[in-house]
């Protein structure tokens, strides 16, 4: 039996998709561990659901209930039928006192999510739709991409993207045309290609003067 087979058999349960782990402000004493398939995390702002996450295999969520012994902050919802560990709170402070590699790999993560929600209030930051997606897609291909042989990966589709940056999807749908039209993406099963960094960034550095001059 694996290590990880282990842990299931302690920890672990099913989830098919579509079931709700929480909602937000709900009281929280577990959190979870992804050992396959995908959890979204949502948040409703003024009536609005907005996507925060999409969560896979070898992530975690729920854990600052656990920390800060507060209401669940957001709701989490099943994407992809999962297998998740079910850590309850004196389960995770013992993993976290009795074990450094542990306590270091989740403090990095939340160092890194903390990051990823400063790179999502720069790029709300922004009143150009264009501006908007490019900076939002290129924070998921530095947070998320993966080399292939023309460009870089970048999971995450159009609607996917225009949760996350603000925006409705046709109109998300209209940049990622106009960008796919002059060759810097592709569209893939799975997500985008992003054929031309430094030329994607051109752009935006131009669409940033454009806002922030005018019409020259």
């Amino acid at each position: 039996m694996t290590d990880q087979d282990q842990l299931f058999h302690r920890f672990g349960r099913t989830y098919p998709a579509g079931e709700v782990l929480f909602r937000d402000g709900e009281p929280g004493g577990e959190m979870y561990v992804i050992q396959s398939g995908r959890v979204r995390i949502t948040k409703t702002v003024r009536d609005i659901e907005k996507t925060l996450a999409v969560l896979g295999a070898g992530e975690f969520f729920g854990e600052m209930a656990i920390l800060n012994d507060k209401p669940r902050s957001a709701t989490a919802v099943v994407e992809e039928d999962a297998r998740l560990l079910v850590i309850d709170s004196r389960t995770f402070e013992a993993m976290v006192t009795g074990n450094t590699e542990i306590a270091l790999r989740i403090i990095r993560k939340l160092a890194r999510r903390l990051d990823a929600a400063n790179s999502l209030i720069e790029v709300l930051l922004y009143r150009d739709p264009k501006a908007r997606v490019i900076l939002g897609l290129s924070k998921q291909a530095e947070q998320h991409g993966q080399a292939v042989e023309d460009g870089i990966l970048v999971p995450v589709s159009v609607a996917e993207l225009a949760d996350q940056v603000g925006l409705d999807e046709s109109l998300a749908r209209e940049v990622f045309d106009r960008l796919e039209r002059s060759a810097m993406v592709r569209e893939v099963d799975g997500g985008w290609i992003v054929r031309d960094i430094p030329r994607l960034q051109e752009f935006l550095e131009f669409l940033e003067m454009k806002e922030k001059y005018g019409d020259l």
